[in-house]
């Protein structure tokens, strides 16, 4: 039988409520997880258990209190992630995702990479031309690419921010939307400008628009044009046609980059179209400079529920896959009985 040990972390008084979390919630979770006693006392935090959880638990507080040293407000789903990467032995990346500032909010917050999956998402954008981000909802994929864009443009590394979606009519047609075109458009267009709110400011984003520095467009006003020197975002991939996918990949002209960025599981195509980000994901995966990076439900940031739920649907769907696969089979076995003859 394994004995218990004990370790010391130093705990500045300031830090406690942000890692050990309201009514030392996120301690209680940590405690579950690594099946440890966590006691806090006098500027202290001591650890009870056996020797190897109880070195886990000390490179876990001690990583979450280095974050928040770094001004980062720890959330029960920072701690959720730092334990699954401590069960994996790899808590010492989270110092490099929590290192890798993207921008500023225009309130001053950082905006960063919060997992692994997202980190290598933004690395792929640095390095190549063209970037395909397939992840479930809340994983980042659209907000991150905002901040790249913008920090492309506020350092003149791009002249031109160019943001588009699919304007698919999701139960409801466009014609019987009150307003003009440019209303009835923006509500497909409106989690863009939100997120260019936010980074950007309302007071700038407008003056960017007003000078066409910034455009938000649907996907149908690309045709025709060459987009050069300007950083594209293509969102809601997922609902697009391959011929879309095709004649926006090739309005591509010099000096620009491109995300594109989408959820396979929420197509909102009519039953039986073939999805553009389908297509694309097995015509290009080969191409130089062209990197598709697939995020998970780990790399959600939302609010903690929504990972449970993204995982919920993850499971029910490939349960699914397998019973189609299972019955295809059998069908296939019973069809084959059937052509055979006894003499």
């Amino acid at each position: 039988m394994s004995s218990i040990t004990e370790a010391l972390i130093e705990f500045p008084a300031e830090h406690e409520r942000n890692v050990f979390g309201s009514f030392d919630g996120h301690l209680k979770v940590i405690e579950k997880t690594l099946s440890v006693t966590l006691v806090s006392r006098d500027g202290k935090l001591k650890i009870l258990g056996i020797p190897e959880r109880v070195e886990k638990a000390r490179r876990l507080l001690e990583q979450l209190l280095e974050s928040s040293r770094h001004g980062n407000t720890i959330t029960i789903q920072n701690v959720n992630y730092a334990l699954a990467l401590t069960m994996e032995e790899k808590e010492k990346d989270l110092a490099k995702i929590d290192q890798d500032i993207i921008c500023h909010t225009i309130h001053g917050t950082p905006i960063k990479p919060k997992t692994l999956g997202q980190k290598q998402y933004v690395e792929m954008i640095r390095k190549n031309m063209i970037v395909f981000g397939v992840g479930p909802a809340g994983t980042g994929k659209t907000y991150l690419a905002m901040a790249m864009a913008v920090t492309a443009f506020r350092s003149d590394e791009v002249s031109k921010i160019i943001l588009t979606r699919p304007a698919i009519e999701a139960g409801e047609k466009l014609g019987f939307l009150p307003g003009d075109l440019q209303s009835k458009v923006d509500p497909y267009l409106r989690p863009l400008y939100d997120a260019l709110y936010q980074i950007m400011g309302p007071e700038h984003f407008t003056k960017n628009m007003e000078k066409g520095l910034i455009e938000v467009a649907p996907l149908a006003y690309m045709r025709g044009r060459t987009l050069d020197n300007a950083f594209i975002i293509l969102d809601e991939a997922q609902n697009t046609t391959p011929a879309q996918m095709k004649m926006f990949l090739t309005r591509i002209g010099f000096g620009s980059k491109v995300i594109v960025t989408g959820d396979a599981s929420q197509k909102d195509l009519p039953a039986g179209a073939v999805s553009g980000l389908d297509v694309a994901s097995r015509v290009l995966k080969k191409i130089e400079g062209i990197a598709f990076c697939t995020l998970t439900g780990r790399d959600v940031v939302r609010h903690p529920l929504v990972q449970k739920i993204v995982q919920a649907y993850e499971d029910y769907e490939a349960k699914n896959e397998r019973k189609n696969g299972e019955r295809n089979r059998s069908a296939r076995n019973n069809r084959g009985g059937k052509g055979r003859r006894t003499s």
